[in-house]
């Protein structure tokens, strides 16, 4: 029923007027104090006042108007437009008058010039007012083809930042799955069957908008079971989960870029200081998301990439969570924190 009136909205909007209008007329007619009027003679009088108010209006609005909105002179649509509008209201008040005589009728009235005005008058509202229906209209199509196009742009603009995840951890993955399939570890299977979940999520998951907050925190499970196998389970990282994330939405992948920092430029099994602490709350439908990490004296390379990806991030909560997200860092000599807060 929605998609009935989208489809038909334009001529329903005109049905609606010419309907108000009827019966507006209709009831002015009747209720002219001093006189009765037949239904023969309303009926009649109704058919030639809208076939006449129809025929003027459309022909400014199929014609005139469109040739107008072409070439954009005022003086030529004018000119168009009121010569065949005396030619018509002459023509409509000669045919009334000879209706009138036909029902052996003199009103006065028929034959006045304030009759000859206010029946111009009636007829030049009406075509502005249907006129002004087609630059609605318009203005209506264009305005839903500039958010189509601006949304597309934003969709676009989304998969463009979400391909720019640090691809590192993927490469470091593929070397330690060689190292542990060349050695014949026994962790070889649980590392490919991980490594497959996480592929499966960063490919078709990951193209909806929004997935469950429980995908995306299996996601960070993975990667970090993932992480710790690489570290040889020798650095401490505490991974906490608080409240109700089951029938929780979350744009994909919005985490994952403070979680590749932390263990890239915070981790290293050449210090045995090193540490990461992650943590997510969900209270009614807010989203913290806290992650705090040792720090490695990193070089300015790292540091440059870093604040790319960061920048991408902020994109990406810009677009997906517009005035409903809150970012704080806090970057000190030995340790980094960041935590996100969002409105799901």
């Amino acid at each position: 029923m929605a998609s009935f009136f989208q489809r038909n909205r334009v001529f329903l909007l005109h049905l609606s007027f010419w309907c108000f209008y009827v019966s507006f007329y209709a009831y002015a007619i009747s209720s002219r104090p001093g006189r009765e009027i037949s239904l023969t003679r309303l009926s009649l009088s109704l058919s030639m006042q809208l076939s006449f108010a129809m025929l003027v209006t459309y022909f400014n609005y199929f014609v005139l108007l469109p040739r107008y909105l072409k070439h954009q002179k005022a003086w030529k649509y004018f000119l168009e437009f009121v010569i065949p509008f005396a030619i018509l209201i002459f023509a409509r008040v000669q045919m009334q008058r000879s209706v009138m005589e036909s029902f052996d009728i003199h009103e006065r009235y028929y034959y006045t010039n304030f009759y000859v005005v206010q029946l111009s008058f009636d007829t030049l509202l009406i075509t502005i007012f249907v006129g002004m229906l087609r630059f609605a209209t318009g203005w209506f199509e264009l305005e839903a083809k500039r958010k189509q196009m601006e949304n597309d742009k934003l969709m676009n603009e989304l998969k463009f930042l979400k391909a720019q995840i640090n691809p590192h951890f993927l490469f470091n993955t593929l070397n330690n799955l060689y190292y542990l399939a060349y050695s014949q570890s026994s962790n070889t299977t649980e590392v490919i069957a991980k490594l497959s979940q996480m592929m499966r999520y960063m490919i078709y998951d990951s193209n909806y908008q929004q997935v469950l907050l429980s995908k995306e925190i299996e996601y960070m499970q993975n990667y970090i079971s993932l992480e710790r196998l690489r570290l040889n389970n020798e650095v401490p990282i505490d991974f906490v989960v608080e409240g109700e994330t089951e029938n929780k939405l979350i744009t994909p992948l919005i985490f994952i870029t403070f979680l590749e920092n932390a263990f890239k430029h915070g981790i290293s099994t050449n210090n045995v200081d090193s540490w990461v602490k992650i943590n997510i709350r969900v209270e009614n439908n807010e989203c913290t998301y806290t992650v705090e990490n040792s720090k490695l004296k990193a070089v300015v390379e790292s540091k440059e990439k870093s604040g790319i990806g960061l920048q991408n991030l902020k994109r990406r909560l810009e677009l997906s969570y517009p005035e409903k997200y809150n970012l704080i860092t806090d970057d000190q000599s030995d340790r980094y924190f960041v935590q996100l807060k969002l409105s799901l």
